[in-house]
C-alpha cells in the first residue's frame, strides 16, 4: 500500500470518516475560510472536513465525555485533514518570521495531514466560544499551555480562561488525544511518530 493519499482520493478511502457522520459537533475549518493567519481560503477546491477513522472514533468519546460531564458544551473543530500542500502553504507563509515552531516541517509531516490531528475549541449552551484567552492560531507565549501557571500566577490568564483550557483538554485526553506544549487547540491521536511510520499522508 502506498504511503501517500491524494486529496483528490480522500471520499473513496474507507481510511477516512467526514466530520458530517459525526454528531454532537459543530464545525468551522478556518483554513476554508479567510479567518486564518494566512487571510484567505487553503482548502478550496478540496473538502477537507475529513478525520482518519480512528481519530473520528475518538472524537465521538469526546463527545460522549461531555454529553456526560458537560451537556452545556460542544466541541468546534477548527481544523482536521490538512494536506500536505497547504501545510507547505502555511511554513512559506511564515519563512523568516521566527514563528514556523508553530508548524510540523512539510519534510517531516504534520499529524493533521494523516487525518490524525485536531484543532478545536469548546462551545457554550448559547454556541459562542468559551474564552481560552487568546484566538485560535495566536503565536505566542499565552498560547502555550505550559505556561498557564505563570500567566495565571501573573493574572496575565484569568482563572476562567485556563479552567476552560483544562476542560478541553480533560475532554481531549480521555479520549485518546494528546495535546502540546506551544497550542491549546491542538491534539494529536496517538503517538505522532507510529502515525508518521504506519499511516498515509494526504498530499
Amino acid at each position: 500500500m502506498s504511503l501517500t493519499l491524494a486529496s483528490e482520493e480522500i471520499a473513496g478511502s474507507p481510511e477516512f470518516r467526514h466530520l458530517s457522520t459525526i454528531g454532537g459537533i459543530a464545525v468551522d475549518l478556518r483554513y476554508a475560510s479567510p479567518n486564518n493567519f494566512v487571510g484567505r481560503d487553503l482548502y478550496s477546491p478540496f473538502d477537507c472536513a475529513w478525520l482518519h477513522r480512528d481519530a473520528a472514533a475518538a472524537l465521538e468519546r469526546v463527545v460522549g465525555w461531555l454529553r456526560a460531564n458537560r451537556p452545556d458544551c460542544t466541541p468546534l473543530v477548527l481544523d482536521a485533514l490538512r494536506p500536505q500542500r497547504v501545510q507547505q502553504q502555511l511554513w512559506d507563509s511564515l519563512a523568516d518570521t521566527g514563528l514556523q515552531m508553530y508548524l510540523a516541517s512539510p519534510q517531516r509531516g504534520s499529524i493533521h495531514s494523516y487525518g490524525m490531528a485536531l484543532d478545536i475549541t469548546l462551545l457554550d449552551a448559547h454556541g459562542r466560544e468559551l474564552d481560552m484567552g487568546t484566538r485560535f492560531d495566536d503565536m505566542t507565549d499565552l498560547s502555550h499551555p505550559a505556561l498557564e501557571e505563570d500567566f495565571l500566577a501573573a493574572g496575565t490568564l484569568t482563572g476562567q480562561q485556563v479552567a476552560n483550557r483544562r476542560l478541553l483538554r480533560e475532554a481531549m485526553l480521555q479520549a485518546g488525544f494528546f495535546g502540546i506544549r506551544t497550542e491549546w487547540w491542538h491534539f494529536d491521536c496517538g503517538d505522532r511518530e507510529l502515525v508518521r511510520q504506519t499511516f498515509r499522508r494526504v498530499l
